[in-house]
């Protein structure tokens, strides 16, 4: 009965130990550094674009996600010519994507809002997009 305490013991701690590890270890938020060359993308989904509905974002032909209500996008983009697309999903009214042909300079930030508007995905350019990034 010792023994079969003892292992008990130790692969409970195998196990702690395991889930530690597979923990993150940076803090949310903590700032990381760009990559060389880059500039940064920032999409916002407008208020009141729907609690049922998701904007789906691609860049390039790729998605790089769906955003529910109170979800935005945030990445980094090359330097040289970009496409990106925003939609709808579910898309029940057969809504038209939003898109942006984007000349992207490195150090720059490239800030949007999507939404619905007519029928149709838009993106608007917020005030101020290019901002330098370093």
């Amino acid at each position: 009965m010792k023994k079969y305490n003892s292992l008990t013991h130790i692969l409970g701690l195998a196990c702690a130990c395991l889930i530690l590890i597979g923990c993150e270890t940076t803090q949310p938020g903590a700032a990381t550094a760009p990559p060389p060359n880059s500039a940064r993308l920032l999409v916002n989904r407008v208020a009141n674009f729907g609690s049922d509905l998701s904007l789906v974002l691609s860049v390039d032909g790729k998605d790089v996600g769906s955003f529910t209500e109170g979800r935005n996008y945030s990445g980094y983009l090359s330097a040289g010519q970009h496409v990106i697309i925003a939609r709808v999903n579910p898309n029940l009214t057969d809504a038209g994507p939003a898109r942006k042909t984007l000349n992207v300079k490195a150090g720059q930030t490239y800030s949007f809002t999507a939404g619905l508007s007519g029928g149709k995905m838009t993106l608007v350019a917020n005030q101020g997009q290019s901002v330098p990034l370093y």
